[in-house]
């Protein structure tokens, strides 16, 4: 960091690196933990323990923005996060609210501080990307979504892009929660995404867990479907399951009662390594095969099963020890104070 005469500053955190593999959300996250020290390990590892990898939703003409339309994100992202036990705050809104420039100034300086302290910061840009640095004397932001070359983003054009709502989301101290606890959570908000139908309601446009299925192979069926869409969410989905059996390899080791949901998952992980030859090459990009609809359709109907019993796993297991944040009303009962 610099500061001159002018008391300009600026600060970048070139030790940050960040991949996409994963949800944009989760590749994000892995770059900002593991780089001010707050997680080690493998990202498999993080998309479990934040029960990131769970979460599967689907617009029923399957349109990309499935894939991070999982909900209210400061309501999903919050619990993934705290489970860590993270520190974490997350701002956003409609830049359409005519306070938007006030917390646009106010979110412009939060994203600074963060980044003097050594804290990169989740921003949608879309999809989520991290703000790694700024300056200044330029009035920018510098982003890393993924791609080879950092991304700039003006002071002026903080929170602005094509869809009509902006977000951040910044991290603070770490508090040590024991693995087992972690693992525990994380399969009880595993079930509660599967039997959620719908996440982003009064719209019923979006379902989630099991009902995603539907969606997706109603999608399929029926010919109507964004081409781009529906190979970025069977592609998401079908890493996220290899995840999920690689996340419960190792949590096995310290819950053996999800031993059979690791097996039912790394059945169904082994089954989606057919899917590549689903899809085929076009002028414009990569597409479904409409041919191999049908067997896709019958592949996933599988999946879904399979599913199913490991969430029934799941809730055996979670049923078996007490579950203090959901059974624990507060003292005012189950309203908050008003």
């Amino acid at each position: 960091m610099r500061m001159g005469d002018d008391e300009l500053k600026s600060q970048y955190l070139s030790h940050l690196a960040m991949a996409r593999e994963s949800k944009s959300f989760t590749d994000c996250l892995y770059a900002v933990l593991t780089g001010c020290g707050h997680f080690q390990g493998p990202k498999y590892m993080l998309s479990g323990l934040t029960a990131m990898a769970f979460k599967f939703t689907v617009h029923q003409r399957l349109e990309p923005l499935s894939v991070t339309a999982y909900g209210r994100w400061g309501i999903e992202h919050w619990p993934a996060v705290d489970n860590l036990g993270v520190f974490t705050v997350t701002d956003g809104g409609y830049v359409r609210h005519p306070t938007f420039p006030s917390y646009q100034k106010e979110a412009v300086q939060a994203v600074k501080e963060s980044l003097n302290q050594g804290k990169g910061v989740i921003y949608w840009l879309p999809e989520f990307a991290v703000i790694r640095g700024y300056d200044d004397g330029d009035g920018v932001f510098y982003l890393m979504d993924g791609s080879a070359e950092d991304q700039i983003l003006l002071y002026d054009n903080f929170g602005l892009n094509v869809t009509p709502f902006w977000y951040i989301q910044l991290f603070g101290d770490k508090v040590v929660v024991p693995e087992k606890d972690m693992i525990l959570e994380s399969v009880r908000m595993a079930v509660s995404d599967w039997e959620t139908p719908y996440k982003t309601l009064p719209s019923k446009d979006i379902a989630s867990g099991r009902l995603a299925y539907d969606y997706l192979m109603n999608g399929l069926r029926n010919g109507i479907f964004d081409e781009n869409g529906a190979v970025y969410i069977l592609e998401s989905y079908a890493y996220s399951r290899k995840e999920i059996r690689d996340y419960l390899r190792q949590a096995k080791g310290i819950w053996p009662e999800l031993h059979p949901a690791f097996k039912l998952y790394n059945q169904l992980a082994g089954m989606l390594e057919t899917l590549p030859g689903m899809f085929i090459q076009t002028p414009h990009g990569k597409q479904v095969n409409r041919s191999a609809i049908p067997l896709l359709v019958d592949m996933l109907h599988q999946a879904r099963y399979i599913e199913d019993q490991a969430m029934i796993v799941f809730r055996e297991t979670s049923c078996s020890y007490p579950d203090r944040k959901r059974s624990t009303l507060p003292r005012w009962g189950a309203h908050t104070v008003r």
